[in-house]
């Protein structure tokens, strides 16, 4: 933390208003040399769109849900707020709740966020913090892992990271698990949603990006106890554009942001209608 951010912080109290973070950084700016003030300008203008990225939207108890609709409102939103990961998340002392990261987008740069609730009517925005929060697709497993929180990642945009961390809201590392291997996902690859607990391992869903632009839709397991040991993928795509999908305002495309497992079957909503029969066998291989 620099000492214009230390000094802005010292002069509020622990719960304060946006109102009361400008006046304080409009305090400390005026205590600042004169030649020092223009260069603050820029620390002052990023740590107000933070503080503005971080807020609760409340709709009414009587609303439906078809009514409950979360539209950009922070300059870091302005032109969307996309790929909500939804999970339900199982906390250790037995309680559950529900989160999700998504990207922020201002028409010029992306970043990953965070969404909170427990109930689907009160809703928290939460910046993400750290060197690991980068690009799109992370994607948060449902129960911590050895105490830890564990999360997906594509940092470089091309491979697939995970990552832990003994808080939510920072990620400090990374490590890579797994890379580009068949023609249908070599230009890059990303998960479609959270992992999803099986007694065979953490199902994933992914998408690969190939030739044209055309984006599948794949899936890889990982290691129960140990997620960042891939110990399946699939060779071949699960699911990939037809006939139908090749037009439209982005074409060539099949995509996810969350899959459930029920009993034996797979349920994954796509972002494009699929015309391919939804119960079929796949054939692992081995990593």
């Amino acid at each position: 933390m620099g000492d214009f951010n230390r000094e802005v912080l010292n002069g509020l109290p622990d719960a304060f208003t946006m109102q009361d973070l400008c006046a304080s950084i409009s305090r400390a700016s005026n205590h600042l040399p004169e030649s020092e003030q223009q260069s603050t300008k820029n620390t002052a203008r990023q740590t107000l769109m933070l503080a503005g990225s971080n807020y609760e939207v409340q709709f009414k108890p009587d609303s439906g849900l078809s009514e409950r609709v979360l539209f950009p409102v922070t300059p870091s939103q302005s032109n969307g707020i996309e790929d909500a990961r939804f999970v339900l998340f199982h906390n250790e002392d037995g309680t559950q709740s529900y989160y999700a990261t998504y990207t922020a987008y201002d028409g010029r740069m992306i970043l990953p966020q965070f969404l909170e609730t427990s109930d689907f009517l009160r809703f928290k925005f939460i910046t993400l913090n750290g060197p690991a929060v980068e690009n799109k697709g992370m994607a948060l497993f449902p129960r911590k892992i050895s105490g830890l929180y564990a999360m997906l990642g594509r940092q470089d945009a091309e491979n697939i990271y995970v990552m832990f961390s003994d808080h939510l809201h920072f990620w400090h590392s990374m490590q890579l698990i797994l890379e580009p291997r068949f023609p249908w996902e070599f230009i890059q690859l990303g998960n479609c949603g959270s992992p999803m607990e099986t007694e065979a391992g953490w199902l994933v869903i992914s998408h690969g990006v190939g030739p044209m632009r055309k984006y599948c839709i794949g899936a890889f397991l990982l290691d129960r106890d140990d997620p960042t040991k891939v110990i399946g993928r699939l060779p071949e795509p699960l699911i990939k554009p037809n006939a139908n999908e090749r037009d439209g305002y982005v074409p060539n495309v099949v995509y996810s942001c969350g899959s459930l497992v029920h009993g034996r079957r797979l349920l994954s909503p796509t972002e494009y209608p699929i015309t391919q029969p939804r119960s079929r066998r796949c054939r692992w291989t081995r990593s």
